[in-house]
């Protein structure tokens, strides 16, 4: 069986998508230790807070490269949130900083000032492709969104699901064998158990 395990680089939500994975019947391990990262059958980036600070952390306990090392052997890689975010090429956020560019592309803050941001609720997706960790979720299934930033990729093809915040942004993004989900799965009810069961079956 693969062992699942989520990154704690000090800013994500652990015990939430832990304790969700476990009502799945997983048995993940959290940990910030690089060579658990680079043994991991599949990985999950949570995250909330900063992305500037998140890549500074990540850098400063060796995990950026433990990633890159996992991803480049073929291991499931899943951001949620800010971890989503993290997978980009470079973010705007509070200044120009570099992501994990493992997904090719920018992070950029809503700039309609018709919105209310962050952008806080439920809010639904639609698919642009199938895709085996959409399996069973229908267009329209609703997940719960806190962010003020969005993706987006540079590669068409890698957005694979969209969601409507006063214009359409990229919410699900994939390229080869990294994912990434804009909302947080472990607070959206069945349809978040979903997309994280689908996850674990890959």
């Amino acid at each position: 069986m693969k062992q699942t395990v989520i990154i704690d680089y000090g800013m994500g939500n652990l015990r939430s998508v832990e304790k969700t994975l476990m009502a799945l019947g997983d048995h993940p391990v959290t940990s910030a230790d690089p060579e658990v990262v680079r043994q991991a059958g599949r990985l999950i980036l949570p995250g909330v807070g900063a992305f500037g600070d998140a890549m500074s952390n990540l850098k400063q306990a060796g995990l950026d490269q433990a990633v890159h090392d996992a991803v480049a052997e073929g291991k499931p890689l899943l951001g949620l949130c800010l971890g989503l975010e993290l997978l980009f090429s470079e973010s705007e956020e509070f200044g120009q900083h570099e992501g994990l560019n493992l997904i090719p592309g920018q992070v950029k803050k809503f700039d309609d000032t018709a919105l209310r941001v962050p952008h806080v609720g439920w809010n639904q997706i639609e698919s642009l492709r199938p895709d085996p960790l959409l399996a069973d979720l229908p267009d329209g299934s609703y997940f719960y969104f806190v962010h003020s930033f969005f993706v987006e990729p540079e590669r068409v093809d890698d957005a694979l699901a969209w969601t409507n915040y006063g214009s359409p942004f990229c919410s699900i993004a994939r390229h080869e064998n990294v994912w990434g989900a804009q909302f947080h799965p472990e607070k959206s009810q069945d349809a978040g158990k979903r997309l994280l069961r689908n996850f674990l079956e890959l």
